[in-house]
Protein backbone atom coordinates (compact mmCIF):
# COMPACT_ATOMS: atom_id res chain seq x y z
CA UNK A 1 0.00 0.00 0.00
CA UNK A 2 1.22 3.42 -0.63
CA UNK A 3 0.70 6.51 1.68
CA UNK A 4 -2.25 8.99 1.46
CA UNK A 5 -0.51 11.95 2.21
CA UNK A 6 -1.83 15.12 0.35
CA UNK A 7 -5.29 14.02 -1.63
CA UNK A 8 -7.08 16.39 -3.76
CA UNK A 9 -10.90 15.32 -4.27
CA UNK A 10 -12.80 17.13 -7.49
CA UNK A 11 -16.09 16.41 -6.86
CA UNK A 12 -17.21 16.35 -3.19
CA UNK A 13 -20.54 15.25 -3.55
CA UNK A 14 -22.61 12.27 -2.19
CA UNK A 15 -19.17 10.61 -2.83
CA UNK A 16 -16.83 12.74 -2.78
CA UNK A 17 -17.49 13.50 0.59
CA UNK A 18 -17.59 10.23 2.32
CA UNK A 19 -14.47 9.48 0.47
CA UNK A 20 -12.95 12.58 2.34
CA UNK A 21 -14.30 11.32 5.53
CA UNK A 22 -12.47 8.15 5.39
CA UNK A 23 -9.20 9.36 4.17
CA UNK A 24 -9.21 12.47 6.82
CA UNK A 25 -9.89 10.27 9.52
CA UNK A 26 -7.15 7.81 8.77
CA UNK A 27 -4.67 11.22 8.34
CA UNK A 28 -4.39 12.20 5.01
CA UNK A 29 -4.89 15.86 4.48
CA UNK A 30 -7.86 16.16 2.20
CA UNK A 31 -8.54 19.14 -0.72
CA UNK A 32 -12.34 18.90 -1.31
CA UNK A 33 -13.41 20.83 -4.40
CA UNK A 34 -16.60 21.73 -4.93
CA UNK A 35 -19.20 24.31 -6.21
CA UNK A 36 -19.73 25.66 -2.72
CA UNK A 37 -16.82 25.57 -0.25
CA UNK A 38 -16.54 25.46 3.26
CA UNK A 39 -14.73 25.78 6.79
CA UNK A 40 -11.59 23.15 6.86
CA UNK A 41 -11.89 20.41 9.86
CA UNK A 42 -9.70 18.74 12.10
CA UNK A 43 -9.49 15.04 12.93
CA UNK A 44 -8.14 13.33 15.67
CA UNK A 45 -5.87 11.26 13.46
CA UNK A 46 -4.24 14.27 12.77
CA UNK A 47 -5.91 14.19 9.30
CA UNK A 48 -7.95 17.34 8.21
CA UNK A 49 -10.33 18.46 5.07
CA UNK A 50 -10.43 21.55 3.45
CA UNK A 51 -13.04 22.15 1.33
CA UNK A 52 -12.32 24.98 -1.31
CA UNK A 53 -15.33 26.33 -3.71
CA UNK A 54 -14.34 25.80 -7.41
CA UNK A 55 -15.76 25.82 -11.02
CA UNK A 56 -14.39 23.00 -13.17
CA UNK A 57 -15.46 25.31 -16.34
CA UNK A 58 -12.41 28.04 -14.75
CA UNK A 59 -9.00 26.21 -14.47
CA UNK A 60 -7.60 28.75 -12.30
CA UNK A 61 -10.43 27.93 -9.08
CA UNK A 62 -8.91 24.75 -9.15
CA UNK A 63 -5.26 25.25 -8.24
CA UNK A 64 -5.85 26.77 -4.65
CA UNK A 65 -4.63 23.78 -2.50
CA UNK A 66 -3.48 21.69 -5.10
CA UNK A 67 0.75 22.20 -3.95
CA UNK A 68 1.88 19.20 -2.81
CA UNK A 69 -1.20 16.95 -3.88
CA UNK A 70 0.04 13.90 -3.98
CA UNK A 71 -2.97 11.78 -4.67
CA UNK A 72 -6.51 12.97 -6.86
CA UNK A 73 -9.76 11.90 -7.41
CA UNK A 74 -12.27 13.15 -9.77
CA UNK A 75 -15.76 12.04 -8.72
CA UNK A 76 -17.35 15.33 -10.41
CA UNK A 77 -21.29 14.78 -11.61
CA UNK A 78 -22.84 16.82 -14.42
CA UNK A 79 -25.58 19.39 -13.64
CA UNK A 80 -27.94 18.24 -15.97
CA UNK A 81 -28.21 15.35 -18.28
CA UNK A 82 -27.59 16.75 -21.40
CA UNK A 83 -24.85 15.92 -23.73
CA UNK A 84 -23.28 19.52 -23.37
CA UNK A 85 -23.15 19.16 -19.79
CA UNK A 86 -21.80 15.81 -19.93
CA UNK A 87 -18.73 17.46 -21.93
CA UNK A 88 -18.94 20.40 -20.15
CA UNK A 89 -17.68 18.04 -16.54
CA UNK A 90 -16.15 15.30 -17.34
CA UNK A 91 -14.12 16.02 -20.79
CA UNK A 92 -13.79 19.67 -20.72
CA UNK A 93 -13.99 19.53 -16.15
CA UNK A 94 -11.29 17.41 -16.40
CA UNK A 95 -8.51 18.23 -18.82
CA UNK A 96 -8.73 21.59 -16.97
CA UNK A 97 -8.32 19.72 -13.77
CA UNK A 98 -5.35 18.18 -14.81
CA UNK A 99 -3.78 21.35 -16.28
CA UNK A 100 -4.05 22.52 -12.85
CA UNK A 101 -2.64 20.27 -11.29
CA UNK A 102 0.22 20.83 -13.70
CA UNK A 103 0.38 24.67 -13.15
CA UNK A 104 0.30 23.89 -9.01
CA UNK A 105 3.67 21.46 -10.21
CA UNK A 106 1.63 18.87 -7.92
CA UNK A 107 3.82 15.81 -7.52
CA UNK A 108 0.63 13.73 -8.61
CA UNK A 109 1.65 9.74 -8.05
CA UNK A 110 -1.83 8.25 -8.80
CA UNK A 111 -5.19 9.82 -10.42
CA UNK A 112 -8.66 8.03 -9.69
CA UNK A 113 -10.92 8.83 -12.28
CA UNK A 114 -15.28 7.94 -11.10
CA UNK A 115 -16.62 6.31 -14.48
CA UNK A 116 -19.70 4.45 -14.57
CA UNK A 117 -21.10 1.41 -15.80
CA UNK A 118 -22.81 3.54 -18.22
CA UNK A 119 -20.10 2.83 -20.95
CA UNK A 120 -21.21 -0.77 -21.98
CA UNK A 121 -24.07 -0.95 -24.47
CA UNK A 122 -27.08 -3.38 -23.22
CA UNK A 123 -25.87 -6.74 -23.97
CA UNK A 124 -29.33 -8.67 -22.91
CA UNK A 125 -28.72 -9.28 -19.46
CA UNK A 126 -24.81 -11.33 -20.37
CA UNK A 127 -22.27 -10.78 -17.86
CA UNK A 128 -19.61 -8.06 -18.83
CA UNK A 129 -16.13 -6.97 -17.34
CA UNK A 130 -13.55 -4.83 -17.67
CA UNK A 131 -12.35 -6.60 -20.53
CA UNK A 132 -15.38 -5.91 -22.62
CA UNK A 133 -15.53 -3.96 -25.18
CA UNK A 134 -17.27 -1.07 -24.17
CA UNK A 135 -19.62 0.75 -26.68
CA UNK A 136 -21.76 3.09 -25.20
CA UNK A 137 -25.05 3.39 -27.09
CA UNK A 138 -26.19 6.33 -25.00
CA UNK A 139 -24.58 10.19 -24.50
CA UNK A 140 -23.50 9.69 -20.70
CA UNK A 141 -21.38 6.84 -21.59
CA UNK A 142 -19.97 8.09 -24.68
CA UNK A 143 -18.78 11.48 -22.81
CA UNK A 144 -17.56 9.15 -20.19
CA UNK A 145 -15.57 6.45 -21.84
CA UNK A 146 -13.95 10.35 -23.64
CA UNK A 147 -13.42 11.15 -19.77
CA UNK A 148 -11.80 8.02 -19.63
CA UNK A 149 -9.33 8.07 -22.13
CA UNK A 150 -7.76 11.91 -21.09
CA UNK A 151 -7.21 9.99 -17.75
CA UNK A 152 -5.34 7.41 -19.03
CA UNK A 153 -3.35 9.35 -21.34
CA UNK A 154 -2.49 11.67 -18.24
CA UNK A 155 1.28 11.49 -17.05
CA UNK A 156 0.32 9.57 -13.39
CA UNK A 157 -0.32 6.60 -13.11
CA UNK A 158 -4.34 6.84 -13.59
CA UNK A 159 -6.97 4.39 -12.12
CA UNK A 160 -10.58 4.09 -13.42
CA UNK A 161 -13.48 3.20 -11.60
CA UNK A 162 -16.75 2.13 -13.39
CA UNK A 163 -19.33 2.43 -10.74
CA UNK A 164 -23.02 0.95 -10.39
CA UNK A 165 -25.91 2.75 -9.93
CA UNK A 166 -25.30 4.45 -5.75
CA UNK A 167 -27.46 4.22 -3.84
CA UNK A 168 -27.41 4.66 0.29
CA UNK A 169 -28.45 6.94 3.23
CA UNK A 170 -29.71 9.89 1.27
CA UNK A 171 -30.84 8.15 -1.61
CA UNK A 172 -33.26 5.49 -0.20
CA UNK A 173 -35.99 6.57 -2.41
CA UNK A 174 -37.65 3.13 -2.88
CA UNK A 175 -37.50 2.08 1.16
CA UNK A 176 -39.38 5.52 1.29
CA UNK A 177 -42.03 4.54 -1.91
CA UNK A 178 -42.41 1.10 0.22
CA UNK A 179 -42.99 2.37 3.75
CA UNK A 180 -45.65 4.91 2.18
CA UNK A 181 -47.47 2.14 0.37
CA UNK A 182 -46.82 3.97 -3.05
CA UNK A 183 -43.97 1.10 -4.74
CA UNK A 184 -45.38 -1.03 -7.66
CA UNK A 185 -43.56 -4.06 -9.37
CA UNK A 186 -43.15 -3.40 -12.54
CA UNK A 187 -44.54 -5.95 -15.33
CA UNK A 188 -42.98 -6.55 -18.48
CA UNK A 189 -39.41 -7.90 -18.79
CA UNK A 190 -36.75 -8.23 -16.27
CA UNK A 191 -34.04 -6.00 -16.96
CA UNK A 192 -31.00 -6.08 -14.05
CA UNK A 193 -29.28 -3.11 -12.28
CA UNK A 194 -25.91 -2.77 -11.32
CA UNK A 195 -25.75 -0.93 -7.73
CA UNK A 196 -23.10 -0.45 -4.85
CA UNK A 197 -23.45 1.49 -1.71
CA UNK A 198 -22.36 4.59 -1.21
CA UNK A 199 -19.97 3.53 1.32
CA UNK A 200 -18.89 0.68 -0.94
CA UNK A 201 -18.13 3.08 -3.25
CA UNK A 202 -16.05 5.34 -1.19
CA UNK A 203 -14.44 2.43 0.12
CA UNK A 204 -13.01 1.10 -3.71
CA UNK A 205 -12.05 4.44 -4.11
CA UNK A 206 -9.52 5.04 -1.21
CA UNK A 207 -8.95 1.21 -1.77
CA UNK A 208 -7.51 2.10 -5.32
CA UNK A 209 -5.75 5.43 -4.08
CA UNK A 210 -3.27 3.44 -2.14
CA UNK A 211 -3.71 0.12 -4.00
CA UNK A 212 0.40 -1.16 -4.92
CA UNK A 213 0.30 -2.10 -9.38
CA UNK A 214 -3.56 -1.78 -9.68
CA UNK A 215 -4.68 -2.76 -13.13
CA UNK A 216 -5.98 0.20 -15.08
CA UNK A 217 -9.82 -0.60 -14.66
CA UNK A 218 -12.39 -2.16 -12.42
CA UNK A 219 -15.74 -2.46 -12.21
CA UNK A 220 -17.16 -0.90 -8.99
CA UNK A 221 -20.16 -2.83 -7.99
CA UNK A 222 -21.80 -5.34 -5.77
CA UNK A 223 -22.17 -9.07 -5.91
CA UNK A 224 -25.40 -9.34 -7.07
CA UNK A 225 -26.98 -7.35 -9.82
CA UNK A 226 -30.46 -7.47 -9.30
CA UNK A 227 -34.04 -6.35 -11.07
CA UNK A 228 -35.85 -3.74 -9.37
CA UNK A 229 -38.63 -6.07 -8.49
CA UNK A 230 -36.82 -8.11 -6.94
CA UNK A 231 -34.95 -5.16 -4.24
CA UNK A 232 -39.01 -3.72 -4.10
CA UNK A 233 -40.05 -7.31 -2.67
CA UNK A 234 -36.69 -7.32 -0.56
CA UNK A 235 -37.67 -4.18 0.86
CA UNK A 236 -41.17 -5.19 1.69
CA UNK A 237 -40.61 -7.96 3.40
CA UNK A 238 -37.87 -6.47 5.44
CA UNK A 239 -40.55 -3.75 6.65
CA UNK A 240 -42.69 -7.11 7.07
CA UNK A 241 -45.26 -4.78 4.43
CA UNK A 242 -47.58 -6.68 2.26
CA UNK A 243 -45.65 -6.98 -1.29
CA UNK A 244 -46.44 -4.04 -3.28
CA UNK A 245 -48.55 -4.73 -6.66
CA UNK A 246 -47.74 -5.18 -10.09
CA UNK A 247 -48.68 -2.38 -12.28
CA UNK A 248 -51.15 -3.03 -15.15
CA UNK A 249 -48.70 -2.09 -17.89
CA UNK A 250 -47.32 -5.39 -18.84
CA UNK A 251 -44.68 -4.42 -21.67
CA UNK A 252 -42.96 -1.74 -19.43
CA UNK A 253 -39.35 -2.10 -18.87
CA UNK A 254 -37.55 -2.40 -15.28
CA UNK A 255 -35.03 0.14 -15.75
CA UNK A 256 -33.69 3.14 -17.80
CA UNK A 257 -31.61 3.45 -20.53
CA UNK A 258 -28.37 2.04 -18.38
CA UNK A 259 -28.41 -1.41 -20.56
CA UNK A 260 -28.89 -4.87 -19.96
CA UNK A 261 -25.89 -6.01 -18.54
CA UNK A 262 -24.50 -8.14 -15.55
CA UNK A 263 -21.23 -6.48 -14.10
CA UNK A 264 -18.87 -8.39 -12.63
CA UNK A 265 -16.85 -6.98 -9.38
CA UNK A 266 -14.65 -10.08 -9.76
CA UNK A 267 -11.19 -7.11 -10.25
CA UNK A 268 -12.37 -5.45 -7.76
CA UNK A 269 -12.51 -8.21 -5.55
CA UNK A 270 -9.57 -9.96 -6.28
CA UNK A 271 -7.52 -6.75 -5.38
CA UNK A 272 -8.32 -7.71 -2.03
CA UNK A 273 -11.19 -5.06 -1.60
CA UNK A 274 -13.79 -6.36 0.96
CA UNK A 275 -17.65 -5.03 0.38
CA UNK A 276 -19.59 -3.92 3.36
CA UNK A 277 -22.63 -4.69 1.75
CA UNK A 278 -22.00 -7.13 -0.89
CA UNK A 279 -25.68 -7.75 -2.29
CA UNK A 280 -28.89 -5.20 -2.15
CA UNK A 281 -30.13 -7.39 0.46
CA UNK A 282 -27.37 -6.08 3.22
CA UNK A 283 -27.81 -2.29 1.77
CA UNK A 284 -31.09 -1.97 1.96
CA UNK A 285 -31.42 -3.83 5.07
CA UNK A 286 -29.10 -1.18 6.73
CA UNK A 287 -31.24 1.16 5.14
CA UNK A 288 -34.64 -0.19 6.63
CA UNK A 289 -32.88 -0.76 10.15
CA UNK A 290 -32.07 3.54 9.87
CA UNK A 291 -35.64 3.89 9.09
CA UNK A 292 -37.04 2.27 11.46
CA UNK A 293 -34.57 3.43 14.02
CA UNK A 294 -35.56 7.01 13.09
CA UNK A 295 -39.11 6.31 12.76
CA UNK A 296 -38.66 5.09 16.77
CA UNK A 297 -36.79 7.89 17.81
CA UNK A 298 -39.46 10.03 16.82
CA UNK A 299 -42.51 8.35 18.26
Amino acid sequence: MIDTGRVVIAGCGYVGAELAERLASKGAEVVGLRRSGGPSRAFPSGGSILYVEADLTKPRSLVHGADGVELAVFAASADASTDDAYRRTYVEGLRHFLDALVLARAPVRRLVFVSSTSVYADHDGAWVDEDTPANASHFTGARTLEAEAIALASPCSSVILRLGGIYGPGRARMVESVARGEAKRTGGPERVVNRIHRNDAAGALAHLLTLEDPERIYLGVDDEPACTNSVITFIARAMALPEPPLTSDEHAPQGGHGGHKRCRNTRLVASGYRFQFPTYREGYGALVHASRSVASAAS
